[in-house]
């Protein structure tokens, strides 16, 4: 009797275990597929869930989170240089629609995945230059994930983003661009130098004009003093001494030579000159003055007429 109530009470402990033991969870973000006798029965949700022991049994869980693939690629270039492409394929499954085909429909979702992209790649950048690979990484991203969309979508994947994360072209050629930016670099400074070298020397060379200009006119202007002050001098001796205006512009022009003569004498940086003083010499220095007055008064007189 004993015996047969602890075999009862053993059955019923055990069953209640077994009955336990059908409870399972399923994570957030994620779905449980259940089978029964080995055939599909149903999808679970996240949370708490129970399966009947023995007969169901949960063959796995498919996640729903956006998950990344990394694929290394080396293809040619159309101007024959290999590069190494890599890019990054995010996806997801998103219902328990797309989680049962993610399931029965591929063995191996990933390495579909990467021979949809090999073909895409190594059929679009052998058209394109080195450069303009650099330059189109969206496009070569973008085929990739129209090619995935279409294709994944009827095994139950969804693609969220496309990125080409690197373009490695071979070392020397790497190099070889690195260079010719450098030479570029370098070409576009020495144009600049040479502009602003050139800048210099052209506001020199205006600056040199300006001050000749203004020379010059500090010349005539003192010119024109002098030969004012002659007419002053002339004039006033005139009305105090009564003399002929010759006369008394040679006694001036005489009287400024020896002026000059000595102002050359007590200066610091004069030079010896040597001058001959005899009386016909003294007058031919003074014929020589008046003619030059007088051609200088008749170039004037001749410009005035011509204004």
């Amino acid at each position: 009797m004993e015996t047969a109530l602890i075999a009862l009470v053993v059955i019923v402990v055990l069953v209640l275990l077994l009955l336990v033991s059908g409870f399972y969870t399923v994570e957030q973000q994620s779905y449980a597929i259940v089978e029964r006798f080995g055939k599909f029965h149903r999808i679970t949700s996240p949370g708490l869930n129970y399966r009947v022991p023995i007969v169901d049994s949960v063959v796995t869980r498919v996640s729903i989170r956006v998950r990344e693939l990394i694929v290394a690629i080396n293809t040619k270039t159309r101007d024959n240089v290999f590069v190494d492409l890599e890019l990054a394929v995010q996806y997801q499954v998103r219902n328990q629609d797309d989680a049962w085909n993610a399931y029965y429909t591929l063995t191996n979702h990933e390495q579909q995945m990467e021979s949809f992209i090999y073909d895409t790649v190594r059929a679009k950048v052998p058209t394109m230059m080195l450069d303009n690979v650099f330059e189109n990484k969206d496009d070569i991203a973008d085929d990739v994930r129209a090619t995935l969309a279409e294709s994944m979508q009827t095994y139950g994947y969804y693609i969220v983003k496309s990125l080409v994360n690197d373009v490695r072209p071979a070392a020397n050629v790497a190099a070889a661009m690195n260079e010719i930016v450098a030479q570029e670099r370098l070409r576009r400074a020495a144009e600049h130098k040479a502009d602003a070298e050139k800048i210099i020397v052209v506001k020199a060379a205006e600056a040199d004009a300006e001050s000749k200009r203004l020379s010059g006119e500090g010349i005539a202007e003192q010119r024109k003093a002098i030969i004012q002050g002659y007419q002053e001098s002339v004039s006033g001796l005139q009305l105090a001494t009564g003399a002929d205006a010759r006369e008394i512009m040679s006694v001036v022009l005489m009287t400024q030579y020896f002026d000059a003569l000595r102002d050359m004498a007590i200066g610091s940086r004069s030079s010896v000159v040597f001058s001959n003083h005899a009386p016909s010499e003294v007058s031919n220095v003074q014929q020589q003055l008046m003619e030059a007055l007088l051609a200088s008064r008749t170039m004037e007189d001749r410009a005035r007429g011509e204004l």
